[in-house]
């Protein structure tokens, strides 16, 4: 293993160049076509069969060697943030208002790397699926990608996904079984009541003070309903009612976000979300009308496969360089969907003392990505013996 890994060493400039371009011209959620196209180019001149398009803008490229029955999904995201980057390099974003501020660049780069070395030493007996994919961000490139017959178009005995996460330690590896990050589930709440001037409230039907009450009760969701060995969020992060302090508006919109850490968590807490919503609703005589955004899911990851895949990490870095009980997160992830149809394991790659992802002066380590490269190679050899 160490030959592996001083061999995707060796070619630590040039998988560095590649995250340098893709930095530079960053794209956001569903309209990567220049990163697609920069990405499709050179799996096919590495000799990949690539398709593009999948689930809009995403890129799968599938290599088969010998005549194994195998196949594997390694996974990296393509898109950007609608963020200012508010560093100085080389390599900064050249695209006002959107940058690479979690690092999909890197995770394309560190897949690329891998991708180059499958297809010139071809150590493995079966199929190498890579996915590049879209719209991470708002949580659409996966599904996009599955409702577009990923997995009926391209098989896959197992899917693996990886993400650098600023402060873990630089370069070690985190696996953690089971449940690791958090299902985000976005949803609208509108009330309407009854308008009036501010002086004569009695013949209004505020939605204003049903909305006050509203948000307050939905703050004992978690408090009064999850265990403390549990973990779930309920954030009512935008208030939308009236324009003037004289008027009694007719209508207000909450705009609310919940992040659950366990299916049947979330099962409870949406549920909660509706009866307290009708209950409130009803106490102050508006109506009501919940619109709910694309379904969440928590990632969980087949507690098999990543023990798996530890050891195989710890085969090539070593057993001081991986943590198996990795932390988990109230982030949220839509390899989440892909580990819902097929054993998956998501793992996380530790960025080191740097500004959080998505914050404007947030860097990837670029020696993290000979790291990442020879991981992905070493799952795919060890998978498809």
């Amino acid at each position: 293993m160490t030959a592996l890994l001083n061999a995707l060493t060796a070619e630590q400039e040039q998988i560095k160049t590649w995250r340098h371009d893709l930095h530079r011209k960053p794209e956001t959620a569903f309209e990567e076509k220049n990163t697609a196209g920069y990405i499709a180019k050179l799996l096919r001149d590495w000799g990949y069969e690539v398709a593009e398009g999948v689930g809009k803008t995403g890129v799968v490229a599938r290599l088969q060697a010998g005549d194994g029955k195998k196949s594997i999904g390694l996974r990296a995201d393509t898109d950007a943030l609608p963020v200012q980057e508010m560093t100085e390099s080389d390599h900064k974003s050249t695209v006002p208002g959107k940058s690479h501020m979690c690092g999909h660049d890197g995770h394309s780069a560190m897949l690329l790397g891998a991708a180059q070395h499958l297809a010139k030493t071809r150590d493995f007996n079966g199929v190498v699926n890579l996915i590049f994919q879209p719209a991470e961000e708002i949580m659409g490139g996966a599904p996009a990608m599955i409702e577009d017959g990923l997995f009926e178009r391209f098989p896959m005995d197992a899917v693996f996904g990886m993400h650098n996460m600023p402060g873990l330690d630089l370069g070690k590896l985190y696996f953690t079984p089971g449940p690791v990050m958090a299902a985000v589930d976005n949803w609208e709440i509108a009330l309407t009541g009854k308008g009036s001037h501010g002086s004569m409230p009695e013949k209004s039907v505020d939605p204003v003070v049903a909305g006050a009450a509203l948000v307050m009760a939905l703050q004992t969701i978690v408090s009064r309903n999850v265990a403390p060995k549990d973990s779930a969020v309920v954030s009512v992060g935008a208030f939308l009612a009236g324009d003037a302090g004289n008027v009694i508006p007719q209508t207000a919109t909450l705009r609310l976000s919940t992040r659950t850490s366990a299916p049947e968590t979330r099962q409870m807490v949406l549920g909660k979300i509706k009866s307290i919503t009708a209950a409130i609703a009803t106490a102050y005589g508006v109506s009501h009308e919940i619109k709910e955004g694309p379904p969440g899911a928590v990632l969980v990851n087949d507690p098999e496969q990543t023990e798996i895949c530890a050891g195989i990490a710890k085969g090539l870095l070593g057993e001081e360089k991986v943590i198996t009980q990795g932390p988990t997160f109230m982030g949220s992830e839509d390899f989440a969907f892909y580990a819902q149809q097929k054993p998956a394991t998501y793992c996380f790659i530790g960025n080191g003392d740097t500004p959080m992802v998505h914050h404007p002066e947030y860097r990837f380590d670029d020696s993290n990505l000979p790291i990442g490269a020879a991981y992905w190679v070493a799952v795919a050899e060890h998978y498809l013996k």
